[in-house]
């Protein structure tokens, strides 16, 4: 099999585990950062293991157009070309096949759509999406899914979700390197937990390598995702990885493994980094603000990445006031270390017994109000 999950520890539903690939093993639960084009963004990949990651994402959606399969396969896969020998995990491309698209055709054999880059006309089907992945050399495969926008009604939550178990299956038959990429399982079903449940209990019943829960975090309360993760995680196996796809604030991080799931991806720290807001146990900075013009003092006082060790919050204002490429990376590498270091933080607390007391002091001391929160 490409991977091994073992379970290490619980406390309540949350779990501590690790997760074997033929590039490394590595430790959930996790947060992934995400390198859509082949990078994470401002990031080389050698800074990246100096922060401490163990697991990337890659985009089919975004590779397959640019720079294409032909040049990635010329190089030895997306491994050997963007420099990255730990793990990958790469999204099917589905979300942005529905998303960017300013045209798409959905039919039963796949979507037709326009690329966002230059208009030109392309196909995607299960199977093709399940090909291109191959050729990429990622170590854990997403299928093609149908993604709903939020709000979307019943009857279209329904037909996506049906269409999604259906090419699902495709996908499965299709994959042919079962051995070294794991392909797993896309639960849909929008907001309506009946549709949650039969798509996670269909899906189940093929026996996937590990459960993604996705259409969440795409604009709905997070009470609604909390709820609806509650639906559906009791429904996965028990001895499999479960990701949650697109979630990155501490806070949901948090709820999120509160609730059984493994591993987590999501843009935003490397995005809100670019805009110069900075990720802090109390919730966010934004840098751009002129109090900070001369404060002194590191992003966070307590921090240990080597951006709070040698730079005042002054220092980086002053670079993203004047657009210096610096000030984004130096943003970017304290939230992707900030979130590394909050999921190890959180592994102690359930391999040590303290979840609940770790859970009550974040709770304690974040702002969650929206004005803080807006992501």
């Amino acid at each position: 099999m490409a991977i091994n999950f073992t379970i290490t520890a619980k406390y309540g539903k949350a779990r501590a585990g690790k997760l074997q690939t033929r590039r490394g093993s590595i430790e959930t639960p996790v947060f992934m950062p995400v390198g859509t084009q082949g990078t994470v963004k401002a990031m080389t990949p050698e800074e990246l293991e100096e922060i401490g990651i163990d697991i990337i994402l890659g985009n089919t959606y975004h590779l397959y157009l640019r720079p294409g399969t032909e040049v990635i396969s010329s190089a030895g896969g997306l491994h050997e070309l963007m420099h990255w020998q730990r793990p990958i995990l790469t999204d099917s491309g589905g979300f942005q096949v529905f998303s960017l698209s300013t045209f798409r055709k959905i039919a039963e054999e796949g979507v037709t759509f326009r690329s966002h880059i230059d208009g030109s006309t392309h196909f995607f089907s299960p199977e093709k999406a399940v090909e291109v992945q191959n050729i990429l050399g990622s170590d854990i495969i997403m299928p093609l899914d149908h993604v709903v926008p939020y709000p979307a009604t019943f009857e279209e939550t329904r037909r996506a979700m049906e269409r999604t178990v259906r090419w699902a299956d495709r996908c499965k038959s299709y994959h042919k390197n079962a051995e070294t990429q794991a392909l797993f399982a896309i639960a849909q079903g929008g907001t309506y937990e009946n549709l949650r449940e039969k798509c996670c209990r269909e899906l189940v019943s093929m026996d996937f390598p590990g459960y993604a829960i996705g259409g969440l975090s795409v604009g709905e309360p997070k009470e609604t995702m909390y709820h609806l993760l509650d639906v559906s995680i009791p429904l996965l196996p028990e001895d499999k990885p479960r990701y949650l796809m697109g979630v990155g604030s501490a806070d949901a991080l948090l709820e999120g493994v509160l609730r059984g799931v493994d591993l987590f991806d999501c843009v935003l720290p490397t995005r809100i980094a670019r805009n110069g807001r900075v990720m802090v146990p109390q919730g966010y900075l934004n840098l751009r603000n002129a109090k900070f013009a001369r404060d002194m003092r590191p992003i966070d006082p307590k921090c240990t990445c080597y951006v709070c060790r040698n730079y005042s919050r002054a220092y980086i204002r002053h670079l993203i006031k004047a657009n210096e490429i610096l000030g984004l990376r130096l943003t970017t590498y304290h939230n992707l270390h900030f979130l590394k270091d909050f999921m190890a933080k959180i592994r102690h607390a359930i391999n040590e017994g303290l979840f609940t007391q770790f859970y009550e002091e974040f709770w304690a001391q974040y702002d969650w109000s929206p004005k803080n929160n807006k992501e």
